[in-house]
């Protein structure tokens, strides 16, 4: 079982942290500074984090438990739960030690409730709970998808309203972001997301028994392999192409995709469980057409907040955030998207993308500073493995029924 990951992290540079101190230096006293500690249970990694209110981030610790799932094919919720149950004292005591604050010193304790795998959300929950009785706290319930979309103001200057897609193995959706518990739900996948149906192609090709990536989870071995790939030897149909909103789909995708892979056996005359000859075509072909699913669905959000002035025109962002949004490929086209329609595409640092103790502890903060479910009673507090995020405005998009431009025309890396 892996070590307890930990390090801690230089405070934010001055300029960028800079606009987050301007609001706690107004008057003339000097400022007693918040300090929260951020707990991160929703999937298969234990996190812990404390962060101040001026943005900076004290210390960081995460047991990470991708070697165990690698070998069990897939994330098992049972297996995970046992993981964050032996870990979460050491991560938390961890990460208290690093930053040199003691529980007593603590302003608030900020935790996933929702969404995530039930018995993960459990296990955090419940050693929250009984940290904060115990400690006399304030308790912070975070929205998963929300810390996703606000630890970009951690490390930028990002004033609401802004446009965020989140990309995960859990999640994908668009939504424009207008405070800090204030979002406007413009879609999300139908069935499942990109980073699940990215690993379980790369669970069908092999590629724990490809040379180049035995020690890769999926997603990363379908970027690494279609680096060397000609994506134009296969093509796949895009999904919902006749539909005229911003939720995806992958499913349908994935098994167009795992018909090309039994046909393609077929015609090498091997088994299931060995390594296709055109393997990385494969894989170039697949992160393709999802790139160009999600481009396409993202550009039709782009077109809808500025047709009814939601964001504007002028000086738009695009927050991309989540696991996935490690994809270069894909970081490639929202950048192209982006810069061809004038928006600034901002992302977290690869390591904030991925869940982590920093992002709930930020939310926190972020919800400390605006007075927003800070809890001094947490009777009746309870997980929540599935919640929607904001309010739900997918059917007004569905009703403008905006046609997107063909992307070729406009952004030439889909047809370089």
């Amino acid at each position: 079982m892996n070590s307890i990951g930990k390090s801690l992290l230089k405070s934010i540079e001055h300029g960028r942290a800079a606009w987050l101190r301007s609001s706690s230096a107004r008057s003339g006293k000097e400022h007693l500074r918040k300090l929260v500690l951020g707990i991160e249970t929703s999937c298969d990694d234990t996190g812990a984090a404390v962060v101040d209110d001026a943005g900076n981030v004290l210390g960081e610790a995460l047991h990470c438990q991708k070697e165990v799932h690698l070998q069990a094919g897939g994330i098992i919720p049972v297996v995970a739960q046992q993981l964050h149950r032996e870990n979460i004292e050491q991560v938390v005591k961890e990460v208290l030690s690093v930053s040199g604050v003691s529980v007593h010193e603590l302003t608030a304790i900020a935790t996933t409730v929702k969404p995530g795998l039930a018995l993960s959300l459990e296990v955090g929950l419940q050693y929250s709970l009984n940290l904060v009785r115990r400690c006399q706290k304030p308790f912070i319930p975070i929205h998963h998808m929300e810390a996703h979309a606000l630890t970009v103001r951690l490390t930028h200057h990002v004033e609401f309203p802004f446009l965020v897609l989140l990309l995960s193995g859990g999640h994908c959706l668009l939504a424009v972001a207008q405070g800090v518990s204030d979002f406007l739900l413009l879609g999300q996948s139908i069935d499942i997301a990109p980073g699940d149906m990215l690993d379980k192609v790369a669970r069908r090709l092999s590629l724990r028994k490809h040379p180049e990536c035995h020690s890769m989870a999926g997603g990363k071995a379908i970027e690494h392999l279609a680096q060397t790939g000609n994506r134009q030897q296969h093509t796949f149909r895009l999904p919902m192409q006749q539909y005229r909103n911003c939720d995806f789909s992958f499913s349908g995708l994935q098994n167009l995709v795992n018909k090309a892979i039994i046909q393609k056996e077929k015609e090498e005359g091997i088994q299931e469980g060995e390594i296709l000859s055109c393997v990385k075509d494969i894989a170039a072909a697949v992160q393709h057409a999802v790139a160009v699913h999600i481009i396409q669905r993202t550009y039709r959000a782009m077109l809808f907040c500025i047709k009814n002035s939601i964001l504007s025109s002028k000086n738009a962002t695009l927050v991309v955030s989540g696991g996935v949004a490690s994809n270069q490929y894909i970081r490639k086209g929202l950048q192209t998207l982006a810069d061809a329609n004038d928006f600034a595409l901002l992302c977290p640092p690869p390591r904030l993308c991925t869940d982590n103790g920093v992002m709930i502890a930020w939310n926190g903060i972020e919800r400390l500073r605006a007075g927003l479910g800070v809890l001094h009673s947490t009777d009746g507090i309870r997980y929540e493995p599935k919640a929607p995020l904001g309010i739900d405005i997918s059917k007004r998009v569905e009703e403008d029924s905006i046609k997107v431009p063909k992307l070729n025309k406009k952004i030439r890396w889909l047809a370089s």
